[in-house]
């Protein structure tokens, strides 16, 4: 009979590894916590953990996992999106985008005190002077944001909205002294190639185009960018759980909405533009607030459990199909620019993830190609482990 040991740490890749329970009277008891053994008698891929939400997915094969939280992430932010185009498809509500985000704003608000109770530690963290900060970023970022679909073509929002790397790498150097590579400056080159030839692309064939979105949009990536740089720095500061985060960043930002409403004036016409339409703004609006709250747990589970590169692979894909869906189910001009240019965005994200995993990488690629030369590397079995 097979025994099965423990193993080094070098050798996880490639073999289980496992740990030895001993009872009073039995004889070790073998349990499982990694993945497939060539010689496992049981037959079964063994299951590393993974909990989304209030449920256990970790009994569910490795490759099931992945189908469950693409199709989710897939299903969450398809919805979200096509929320937001057709929150802004209805007549009138053009300039209304603060007051939509003064509505999300609030659902997050809500759903980040409904988490707080299932935290151990309530105590708040970080001071309330950097949360001030926090939420003047993270307000600026959405409702630029949403505001903007009201002024552009909504893919190329979508398209925009994937060049965070761009202010992200200034606000890097600016903010915290950060230096970047080549290929991170040669990524970020590419991004703003791509915008330019997108956006110059719908300038020409969209009767709507309007420079004011693209203002709008691009003020949003630079405080993303900022937001991005001092939400690292002031967790690592403070040790504090990315909940309490999102709780006091979007309730005090919720505050600052209903502020600025109130004194430009824009908040009673819009209450009462959306008590005219109640199902197309506030029913709509709760759908898009709630999916891109679970989208967003969802693609953090994607992350952690199978990494950036195959995260920002799903959401890339993601956001292709949704520019794809936007000109199916909204009429809107199309030329073939808008394809290259794309995907030369694209070429730039995955330049942008070489450069943060260019050791692996390396390493994966010298496999490859000794797999295609013929050179296969020896599988260490477990009858090969003593």
């Amino acid at each position: 009979m097979t025994k099965f040991l423990p193993v080094q740490d070098g050798l996880r890749q490639t073999v289980s590894a496992f740990s030895i329970k001993r009872t009073p009277s039995k004889s070790p008891v073998i349990k499982s916590t990694a993945i497939k053994m060539p010689g496992d008698p049981s037959g079964k891929e063994c299951k590393e953990a993974l909990h989304l939400w209030c449920f256990d997915l970790s009994s569910i094969p490795r490759a099931w996992q992945f189908i469950i939280l693409t199709t989710l992430t897939f299903a969450f932010y398809l919805v979200y999106g096509y929320m937001q185009e057709l929150i802004f498809r209805l007549d009138g509500f053009k300039t209304f985008g603060w007051y939509l985000t003064l509505i999300q704003f609030f659902y997050y608000t809500i759903f980040g005190i409904a988490e707080l109770q299932f935290m151990q530690d309530k105590q708040r963290r970080i001071p309330l002077k950097m949360y001030l900060i926090l939420a003047f970023l993270t307000v600026a970022t959405m409702g630029l944001s949403n505001t903007s679909v009201g002024y552009l073509n909504y893919p190329t929002q979508v398209i925009f909205k994937c060049c965070k790397l761009i202010p992200v790498l200034v606000g890097g150097i600016l903010i915290q002294g950060k230096t970047f590579s080549l290929i991170d400056i040669l990524a970020c080159v590419c991004m703003s190639i791509g915008l330019i030839l997108f956006s110059l692309a719908d300038s020409v064939v969209s009767p709507n185009f309007n420079p004011y979105g693209i203002t709008l949009i691009s003020l949003a990536l630079c405080a993303d960018g900022a937001i991005g740089n001092v939400q690292e720095k002031t967790l690592k500061q403070y040790s504090a759980a990315s909940g309490e985060m999102v709780l006091y960043s979007y309730g005090i930002g919720f505050l600052y909405i209903l502020f600025g409403l109130l004194v430009t004036g824009n908040l009673i016409p819009a209450f009462q533009f959306c008590q005219q339409y109640p199902l197309e703004t506030y029913g709509y609006a709760v759908i898009f607030s709630i999916t891109g709250y679970l989208g967003l747990y969802v693609v953090l589970t994607l992350v952690r459990s199978f990494g950036a590169l195959i995260a920002v692979t799903v959401t890339t894909c993601r956001k292709a199909v949704t520019i794809i869906l936007s000109f199916l189910f909204f009429t809107k001009p199309f030329t073939p620019q808008y394809i290259w240019s794309g995907l030369v965005v694209v070429l730039g994200i995955y330049l942008n993830l070489y450069s943060k995993n260019k050791a692996s990488w390396d390493a994966a690629i010298a496999r490859t190609v000794e797999r295609l030369r013929g050179h296969r590397p020896r599988v260490i079995g477990a009858e090969n482990i003593v």
